[in-house]
């Protein structure tokens, strides 16, 4: 799949008080918990997406799938990309972690998606015209933060 062909959806990024590694770890946790769950599997049924079953390496790595995501790309402590499709859209979401001084990290996640058809234009109003798509992401970048900030506190030898 041509992830820069894709139109740009949003972005959202947040500064994590941890170091890429840690966010890393946070963000394969945080993602296996959010898609694993019952409704992720019903949703990706509904919507008919390609790869609707958790499968492949763990910790996330390419081929690695999640319920409506395959990995594409993996770059530890660097970024993930996950592409997916289902009935309506063609999509990726792509995170970049940035490590900065004093132990900060920047985490962005764009979505990027297509949404061909009358179906695809329906499916767009409803989940990103309806601000439901940013709103999701949101909460999934927001709990990364939390995660990982957590993971470093939780260890002596994170915290510097």
């Amino acid at each position: 799949m041509d992830i820069a062909a894709l139109p740009r959806i949003d972005e959202h990024a947040t500064w994590v008080a941890a170091r890429a590694d840690d966010v890393w770890q946070a963000l394969g946790e945080t993602l296996e918990q959010s898609f694993g769950r019952p409704r992720s599997a019903r949703y990706a049924r509904l919507v008919g997406v390609a790869d609707r079953t958790a499968s492949g390496p763990r910790p996330l790595a390419g081929g690695s799938v999640l319920p409506g995501f395959r990995v594409a790309d993996a770059v530890p402590a660097r970024q993930l990309v996950l592409v997916g499709r289902h009935h309506f859209s063609t999509y990726a979401l792509v995170f970049r972690m940035e490590e900065a001084e004093g132990g900060r990290t920047r985490l962005r996640a764009e979505s990027r998606a297509r949404f061909p058809g009358p179906g695809g234009a329906l499916y767009r109003l409803l989940v990103i015209s309806s601000g439901a798509h940013a709103l999701l992401t949101g909460r999934l970048v927001a709990a990364v933060r939390r995660r990982a900030e957590r993971l470093r506190w939780a260890s002596p030898t994170r915290s510097a």
